[in-house]
């Protein structure tokens, strides 16, 4: 890894949050790009458990339509 790149920490950790909320749709499409896709694990750093608990709860608010399946 070179000198420029560092190490991305998973921001659910660093903030000790154990529950992602599927209702807080503003911290949900943080992890989302404008099409509506969930970002990766490599793109924001999110370790294994807590990307696992994100999707699931950005597909349960997709269904709620809190948050878009597909941005046109």
């Amino acid at each position: 890894m070179n000198e420029a790149q560092e190490k991305k920490t998973c921001y659910f950790c660093q903030n000790k949050i154990d529950k992602i909320d599927f209702k807080d749709a503003y911290l949900i499409r943080r992890f989302m790009n404008s099409q509506g896709k969930i970002y990766p694990r490599k793109r924001h750093g999110t370790c294994a458990k807590h990307q696992r608990v994100l999707s699931n709860a950005i597909k349960k608010s997709r269904v709620m339509a809190l948050v878009p399946f597909v941005a046109r």
